[in-house]
């Protein structure tokens, strides 16, 4: 963040704030939003600009409209709206649109310390294409660009870096820095020991955290369905555990690279298995790291839990990404809550790297025990890849 400019360092006084906040929240039935923590992750940034007289325009997507008539209803930031305004207690005007006649005038009409929402970005496909125009339109609407949405930042969308470079002024709302901190932190001045637990499908869909890991962390400990594919890969029998059978030679690779390195990489010892992932079948734990043919493994076991607990509480740094076993399932469930309690118990910086693994301290009850819960799952992987978000490298310089 050394050369990005935070909100605090201009003076939004009399001017027009579009803030990209990332309102992508889960809805019930009837429409109700029934998990806000990305608006309420979004407020500390909100409520800065109102506190300094800004003119407030958000923006945001919600879900994957297809464009249709029926996606409206659907797909209407409207709740996100009422729940904004219950938690600044304050009016959210609701836009008909992104762009048009009737949003300038809502943008003309907007007064300091005003709030306007637009709707849904994702209305407009341009908004996905990075499409030129409609960032143009957008910015047009505004003096400064602030874009406070981390779970966006991996994506070059007209709203999240293509608007940029069409405002005058451009800064990092106070939820990326704090993302970027304790997510940089963990990546280049990790206090050690440092230990890092990835969980979750696929080997596939890790690779690339876990290379750029094995650089820095003292301890990986392993859990999820991957796990067993680098079981397989030590020739140990798994049942009908799901295995990537193509990815078999890079679990080998990798686990050549972690002794190579003096990197401690751990699997689990011990499973809680069944015959089928279903909620109804039989819990059969598995005393042993092979498991027999019949079963499969749908979450780590007693032992493993236990061994990688101890890790946890001794390390000074712990990032987790990815659930232990199939914990949507309440059978499959405790090595997932039970590594969520450990982080909970630790003493060192302890970071969730968002998806399934925030969604299960969220459940738990535990964020506020830890030291960051980050808001964007594939943003945060993809930053401890290594790799460039262009919603943040947009505001560098």
């Amino acid at each position: 963040m050394a050369d990005i400019k935070t909100l605090d360092a201009l003076d939004l006084a009399g001017k027009r704030v579009f803030i990209r906040v990332d309102f992508n929240v889960p809805l019930d039935e009837q429409g109700r939003v029934t998990d806000d923590a990305r608006i309420r992750a979004a407020v500390p940034t909100i409520a800065y600009a109102l506190d300094h007289r800004a003119k407030v325009i958000l923006g945001s997507h919600l879900g994957r409209p297809k464009g249709k008539p029926e996606d409206r209803q659907k797909y209407t930031l409207e709740p996100a709206a009422t729940r904004l305004a219950e938690i600044l207690k304050k009016d959210v005007t609701l836009a008909d649109d992104s762009i048009g006649d009737g949003v300038k005038k809502a943008v003309k009409d907007l007064g300091e310390g005003e709030v306007l929402l637009l709707e849904n970005l994702r209305f407009h496909p341009e908004e996905e294409k990075n499409d030129e125009g409609y960032a143009r339109e957008l910015a047009s609407l505004a003096d400064v660009w602030v874009n406070d949405a981390f779970g966006t930042a991996h994506r070059a969308h007209a709203s999240t870096a293509g608007m940029a470079k069409f405002v005058k002024e451009k800064a990092a709302g106070f939820l990326i820095k704090k993302e970027v901190d304790f997510l940089g932190r963990v990546l280049t001045r990790p206090a050690h020991p440092f230990v890092a637990l990835l969980g979750g499908a696929k080997v596939s869909d890790k690779i690339k955290v876990i290379e750029n890991l094995l650089g820095k962390a003292d301890c990986i400990c392993i859990g999820g369905a991957m796990a067993y594919t680098f079981l397989r890969a030590q020739e140990l029998e798994v049942g009908k555990s799901r295995v990537e059978e193509d990815k078999l030679e890079l679990a080998r690779q990798i686990l050549d690279k972690a002794r190579a390195r003096g990197v401690e990489f751990l699997l689990p010892v011990d499973h809680v298995c069944a015959e089928e992932p279903k909620e109804t079948a039989k819990r059969v734990v598995v005393n042993d790291r092979a498991i027999p043919p019949a079963l499969m493994g749908l979450d780590i076991g007693p032992k493993t839990l236990d061994v990688y607990r101890q890790r946890i509480l001794a390390a000074k740094t712990v990032f987790w990404n990815g659930p232990m076993g199939l914990f949507e399932q309440k059978p499959w469930a405790e090595g997932t809550f039970g590594v969520a309690r450990a982080m909970a118990d630790s003493d060192g910086v302890t970071v969730v790297g968002g998806g399934d693994s925030a969604a299960a301290v969220e459940e738990a009850g535990l964020v506020a025990k830890m030291k960051h819960v980050s808001t964007g799952g594939g943003a945060s992987l993809e930053f401890i890849e290594g790799r460039v978000l262009p919603g943040i490298q947009v505001l560098e310089g």
